[in-house]
């Protein structure tokens, strides 16, 4: 992986502390962007609890806008050989496929809450990469995984607090929530 133009074995992420690892699709992806958005909202109580945050993405494809949009707030790598991305089994859509996943419900809510919350997004690089998340302690212990089946997939924020024992304080939401079901006020007939 690189940062900066250095490169660095992926162990040293989570050599001397907690790490959560965000494998995104791609930079220009609105659900990456989303899924970036969303994580900011517990990064405070990452760094609380001295949880390294940090973002992956496959190529250099976008990673400019990316980070001039200030998605993520944590420190980020690229992957340009994806040997992370192969090594962990991350799932590569075809076009067919692809286009098939983009109109589930759960991408076309996500769509929604990217337009809501002003990410953007565009379709330049590899849009048939999918990522996933790893949460890891130090030293290399896996405490969860995660594999994208669909592009908008993510783990909830809670997930991730829940997996390191980081309790939420009383009165905050930490989870994105699909906007409601459009329902139908006519009158029914009798």
């Amino acid at each position: 992986m690189q940062l900066c133009n250095q490169s660095v074995a992926m162990s040293s992420v989570w050599e001397k502390q907690t790490s959560v690892i965000i494998f995104f699709r791609r930079w220009g992806c609105v659900f990456c962007r989303l899924w970036a958005h969303d994580l900011k909202q517990i990064s405070p109580l990452l760094k609380e609890n001295n949880v390294r945050l940090v973002g992956v993405g496959p190529e250099n494809i976008g990673v400019e806008d990316f980070v001039a949009g200030e998605f993520f707030d944590g420190e980020l790598f690229i992957d340009t050989d994806k040997k992370s991305y192969s090594g962990l089994g991350f799932k590569r859509f075809n076009w067919i496929s692809v286009i098939a996943a983009l109109f589930t419900r759960e991408s076309r809510d996500a769509i929604s809450r990217g337009k809501a919350a002003n990410v953007g997004g565009d379709m330049k690089g590899d849009g048939l990469q999918n990522g996933g998340a790893l949460i890891v302690g130090p030293g290399g212990k896996l405490l969860y995984s995660f594999k994208q089946d669909g592009p908008a997939e993510q783990v909830p924020n809670s997930k991730i607090l829940e997996v390191l024992g980081i309790k939420v304080p009383e009165g905050v939401n930490v989870d994105q929530k699909s906007q409601p079901d459009a329902q139908c006020d006519l009158p029914k007939k009798v």
